[in-house]
């Protein structure tokens, strides 16, 4: 397995190690550790574990996770304390950076498909989705403002696209 493994399937399943849209806090901590840094505000929580980060709001004493974001791009500047532990047990290392076509190559390989997503704003990003799962990929295509083009930057799930295929 690699990181190009954990990318693939957090977009083709929407879930990171198992755990996705709905898990309460202490199921990620089971999955992906405790070295992590949350950022309460009111009833929302972001939890951070460097490459994955997590989004909760508080409903009636639970917090249930209503965002995942793997922050790809972080790890342009560190590959070791940025992937939690966890995640390098069951993938190996990580690379600093993973060009798209990879990605999308690893994406049809699990029976999912890749398709634009744009709105047509943007000019140094663009936006694909992995329809049967929801997820949102970003990459970057503007090597003057971050780095190399067609790398992949981020994968999204959110409850909206969640629910849309979940």
């Amino acid at each position: 397995m690699s990181d190009l493994d954990c990318y693939a399937h957090v977009a083709a399943r929407g879930d990171v190690l198992g755990v996705g849209i709905g898990a309460q806090p202490t199921e990620w901590v089971d999955r992906l550790g405790t070295d992590y840094v949350d950022d309460a505000d009111g009833g929302l929580l972001r939890r951070d574990y460097g490459l994955v980060e997590l989004s909760f709001q508080e409903e009636n004493g639970a917090w249930p996770c209503f965002g995942i974001s793997v922050q790809v791009h972080r790890l342009r500047w560190d590959t070791e304390s940025a992937v939690p532990a966890p995640l390098r047990t069951a993938y190996g290392d990580f690379a600093p950076r993973r060009p798209f076509e990879n990605l999308v190559a690893a994406i049809t390989g699990l029976g999912c498909s890749v398709e634009p997503d744009d709105d047509g704003t943007a000019t140094d990003f663009r936006r694909y989705r992995v329809p049967e799962s929801g997820v949102r990929i970003l990459v970057r295509v503007d090597a003057a403002t971050h780095g190399p083009t067609g790398d992949v930057w981020s994968l999204s799930v959110s409850p909206a696209w969640w629910h849309e295929t979940g």
